[in-house]
């Protein structure tokens, strides 16, 4: 197996792994989401210092913390990072826990559209022409969902621009993969453990079997992690393009034909708009598409 096919490996199994994610969370559904994702964080923390320790990079961590602790700025930047990797985890959990499986894929869908619009207002960085129109294609597909049932997809929404605004920190801080994820559990990891020691009315739903479940929820976060930095640095950029529409396209199905959640014609007609959104998106660059862009520009005045 050369570098490219162990590329391809390690990210597609990092993006099966988040397709079929939904069918852990749902061995839980009796758990309160807050619960799960307190325990998420806390094991997900543990397995990573497990990693730390495995792999030798405890003296690479206590430099990134220390580096951190030097500059405040940075150190806001990855609590920010934090903060929105945990309203991430919390949302996809109650949205598959309480059957919107279909609209959590939506949000990953949308997601790598976000991450152009951020770009662009973030990092300035300028949107080519068919770029825009993929943009204006997902806006649509949103707006069908929205008018047609009068509710505005906040799920899809919250988890695309969550994840985007996470993604865009983690490119201004620029940590390794392994060692990042580690200090981002680290800083919320207390206030996890605090909550989980906190009375709660509902615990007593919580078995063994559940716990064993729930501290597994700490592997099942890390490991599809790890294996997409490792996939990441072994393939080019526009691959990991056509492999990250594998998760979303395993919700969805797992959402149709297993927990029978309602997708109308509607729901397909603003599918239809997202998913050309994405062709177009992943092709924008090709010499086919680069020739079938409209010339735009005015002709000089000879």
């Amino acid at each position: 197996m050369n570098m490219q096919q162990k590329g391809v490996w390690y990210a597609g199994s990092a993006y099966v792994m988040w397709g079929v994610l939904p069918l852990y969370w749902k061995l839980l559904q009796h758990v309160p989401s807050e619960i799960i994702l307190a325990h998420r964080v806390i094991w997900s923390f543990v397995f990573m210092m497990g990693i730390m320790i495995f792999k030798q990079q405890f003296h690479a961590l206590w430099v990134s913390c220390r580096n951190l602790a030097a500059q405040p700025k940075l150190l806001l930047l990855l609590v920010t990072a934090s903060f929105l990797i945990s309203i991430n985890w919390f949302i996809y959990i109650w949205a598959v826990n309480h059957n919107h499986i279909i609209e959590a894929s939506l949000g990953y869908y949308i997601n790598p559209l976000v991450s152009i619009l951020l770009g662009m207002v973030v990092l300035k960085e300028k949107l080519t022409f068919w770029q825009i129109v993929s943009v204006v294609c997902a806006a649509t597909g949103v707006s069908i969902l929205t008018f047609s049932y009068s509710v505005f997809p906040w799920i899809a929404l919250c988890l695309a621009v969550s994840f985007g605004v996470y993604g865009l920190v983690k490119k201004i801080i620029a940590l390794d993969a392994a060692v990042g994820l580690t200090i981002e559990t680290l800083l919320i990891a207390p206030v996890a453990l605090i909550y989980v020691m906190l009375p709660h009315t509902n615990t007593s739903v919580i078995g063994w079997h559940d716990l064993l479940l729930l501290a597994g929820g700490g592997v099942a976060t890390a490991l599809p992690l790890l294996y997409f930095a490792k996939g990441a640095k072994l393939i080019s950029l526009s691959m990991i393009g056509f492999l990250q529409y594998i998760a979303p396209s395993i919700s969805l199905g797992i959402g149709i034909f297993l927990y029978n959640e309602e997708f109308t014609h509607t729901h397909m007609i603003a599918f239809s708009f997202i998913w050309i959104a994405l062709l177009i998106f992943s092709f924008a660059n090709t010499k086919l598409m680069m020739r079938l862009r409209p010339n735009i520009r005015k002709n000089k005045a000879v």
